[in-house]
């Protein structure tokens, strides 16, 4: 990564091939742990101006109609936040110039307060490109990181470092938004509907100088509501109000809420009795009860926990506001009205947003025919979206149903997929690391999370590697297989599945995204990169992938090998430039002394093949890791080797449990121990 100083500038393409999409990281930390900011992302034209309000994006408009910009939330590190933007820069619109990333703060709070200032530009693969930190903040409560901006057919990176006394008005001011503060009423507790809870409000409107866009006659001005919440260490406080717009604003300052990872100790006499859940499964009989059920129990939680409902929908182009869902709904549709499993509807500034919702649980695949009728009819009402929800998991270039779009209707609609694993995800990011509002909320999400574990729910994601499964994993073991066979691209693509879930359990557990690593060029054919896995593994019978954890260089190879019926985990860590190679082999051993006794470590050189032994036999001599006959000694590779399961689906026996289990235990029990020293992707072998 390369280390840019204020006001230097550099060119993304220059430092990547795959610079046509980015991640914009901004970090920050302090002593107490409670600082805190927030993020917000401005689009500027030729003049240095935003076209209008919809190119100012923050935490309660998160995300763009055209996914150019999406706030992708934030991140708690050891001692801070980091928050992660998403920049589709070929999606841009043409009269966008400038994209500003900015930060503010809000009571007080200053930007001096806040230790490692930072800015980080990575690729669409998660590679770290750029890095910019800020070490001269003092009074400022706003400040601008970086810009992105155009020259010619490339885009380019600016270390800004600018800082604003005046905070968020300020800083808006010059980019065209008049800020405007009010007095805005506390959100009392549990109302679930608007977004903003509990908190100051800033009134956004175009600034004078900016060009005028056309409005429709309403009985008022639309405005955007920015929520500003104030992290603090004490419980939830109210300020007494005073008459609205006169004296002390009211203002509420709340802590973030999260469950603890361990359970309080049970009161009951024996492990037979069972705790009452608010969504019971064990009646649940047939396919049908258990759709109709788990449509029910989601959506209404995604409307009584705004923070939920928001990170689910905000990817699909839904509006912050007032959330409402309902099931069952019926709708005309020729002679048979149909009823989709469910409806979210969400308001914004007196407009409506509204997708319609097909549910499918226990690995019941989706119909065609049925989600195109639902199409149809978004198409006819003016909705904007469908939103399918099943077990499967949605692979880029691969749309889990096909539809036919009439390209003579004015109005588009947009067609989503969510797997019940990514749903899963977001709970639990939300009540064990990020927190919610409110206790309440808390506990509503952990009791969906109960719910969608319980064996009867049918929702517990990727669970069957499908029916090519069983003939491609004989005809390698008989070598029969022809490299040609198209079951075995059927099977590249359940693997895919698999590490796509894989991913979104262990970055629940963690805290943090993780993501699978895909070593092409953006806009590369993606059938014809699955034509030619399915080819390899026709040739040497392996399924290999590559996932790294966000925010760290840490990147695990997974290689299932069909022949010898082993699952082997994989990283390598680089040995420190200058250190002594004794002293370098016996700090790693010291670092992994916790890990299994069965790790395999291996010596790598600059040429051939170093030593190598497991951890159990390496522990009392580490010097047995030194290279032989003086080769330089560049790193390490670590590997754990599991046994593959035999079924294909998630069950005890099965491939895609044994899996699952594998890369947990080698981050557990490997790659959590190595702390400071950076790993990079262990090549298959």
């Amino acid at each position: 990564m390369q280390e840019i100083s204020k006001g230097a500038n550099v060119s993304l393409t220059a430092l990547s091939e795959d610079a046509g999409a980015v991640v914009v990281s901004l970090s920050w930390s302090s002593v107490s742990g409670a600082g805190d900011a927030d993020v917000s992302v401005l689009l500027l034209d030729a003049n240095g101006k935003v076209r209008s309000e919809d190119d100012f994006y923050f935490y309660n408009n998160p995300a763009a109609a055209d996914g150019s910009v999406q706030l992708l939330g934030k991140t708690p590190t050891g001692n801070g936040d980091e928050d992660r933007i998403g920049v589709d820069l070929t999606a841009v619109p043409e009269g966008v110039e400038r994209i500003v990333v900015a930060a503010s703060q809000y009571g007080g709070a200053r930007f001096g307060d806040l230790d490692d200032l930072r800015m980080t530009v990575a690729d669409r693969s998660g590679e770290p490109l750029v890095g910019f930190s800020i070490h001269d903040a003092g009074a400022e409560t706003a400040f601008i990181f970086g810009e992105l901006y155009r020259r010619g057919e490339e885009w380019k990176f600016r270390a800004v470092g600018q800082g604003y006394e005046t905070g968020l008005a300020g800083l808006a001011t010059d980019f065209g938004i008049a800020v405007n503060e009010e007095a805005e009423e506390p959100e009392q507790a549990g109302d679930p509907g608007e977004a903003g809870h509990g908190a100051e409000a800033v009134a956004m409107e175009k600034a004078p100088d900016a060009e005028p866009e056309p409005v429709a006659p309403a009985p008022a001005p639309v405005t955007a509501q920015v929520t500003a919440q104030v992290t603090a260490p004490a419980e939830p406080v109210a300020v007494p109000a005073q008459t609205r717009g006169r004296g002390p604003r009211t203002t509420t300052t709340k802590k973030k809420v999260t469950l603890p990872k361990v359970a309080k100790s049970s009161l009951a006499e024996n492990d037979s009795w069972r705790p009452a859940r608010l969504f019971p499964v064990p009646t649940l009989k047939s396919d049908k009860e258990r759709e109709v059920r788990a449509t029910s129990v989601l959506l209404s939680v995604m409307a009584q926990v705004p923070e939920f409902g928001r990170r689910l929908t905000a990817a699909f182009g839904a509006p912050a506001g007032r959330m409402q869902t309902f099931t069952e709904v019926s709708l005309p549709h020729g002679d048979t009205p149909r009823r989709p499993d469910g409806v979210i509807r969400v308001e914004r500034a007196g407009k409506l947003w509204t997708a319609l919702v097909e549910t499918k649980t226990n690995g019941n695949p989706l119909k065609p025919e049925q989600v195109q009728e639902y199409m149809d009819i978004a198409a006819r009402r003016g909705y904007e979206a469908v939103i399918t929800l099943s077990n499967d998991v949605a692979l880029e270039g691969a749309p889990m149903v096909d539809v036919k779009i009439d390209g003579r209707r004015k109005h588009k609609v947009s067609l989503w997929h969510l797997s019940w694993a990514e749903v899963a995800h977001q709970a639990q990011m939300l009540i064990r690391h990020e927190g919610v509002g409110n206790a309440a909320h808390a506990w509503l999400l952990q009791e969906l999370l109960e719910y969608l574990r319980h064996d009867q729910s049918g929702c517990h994601g990727f669970q069957n590697m499908g029916a090519a499964w069983v003939p491609v994993r004989k005809g390698i073991e008989d070598e029969t297989l022809a490299s040609d066979d198209p079951r075995a691209v059927e099977v590249v693509e359940s693997w895919e599945r698999l590490i796509r879930q894989v991913c979104l359990r262990l970055g629940g557990e963690l805290g943090q995204k993780a993501l699978p690593v895909q070593r092409v060029r953006r806009g590369s054919d993606q059938r014809a990169r699955r034509a030619a896995a399915a080819e390899r593994l026709c040739l040497d019978g392996r399924l290999t992938a590559e996932l790294r954890i966000d925010g760290t260089s840490s990147v695990i190879a997974v290689t299932a090998d069909l022949r010898t019926g082993k699952v082997r985990t994989c990283v390598d860590v680089p040995a420190p430039e200058g250190s002594y190679p004794l002293t370098t082999v016996k700090r790693l051993v010291r670092l992994l002394a916790e890990a299994p006794a069965d790790l395999h470590v291996e010596t790598l050189v600059e040429a051939g093949n170093g030593p190598r032994g497991t951890l159990e036999r390496l522990r009392p001599e580490p010097g047995d890791l030194l290279p032989k006959g003086g080769a330089a000694l560049t790193g390490f590779r670590l590997s754990l080797i599991k046994g593959m399961g035999n079924t294909r689906g998630n069950t005890e026996s099965g491939f895609i449990r044994s899996v699952d289990e594998a890369v947990a235990r080698f981050h557990q029990g490997v790659v959590a121990h190595l702390g400071p020293v950076e790993a990079r992707a262990g090549r298959q072998i």
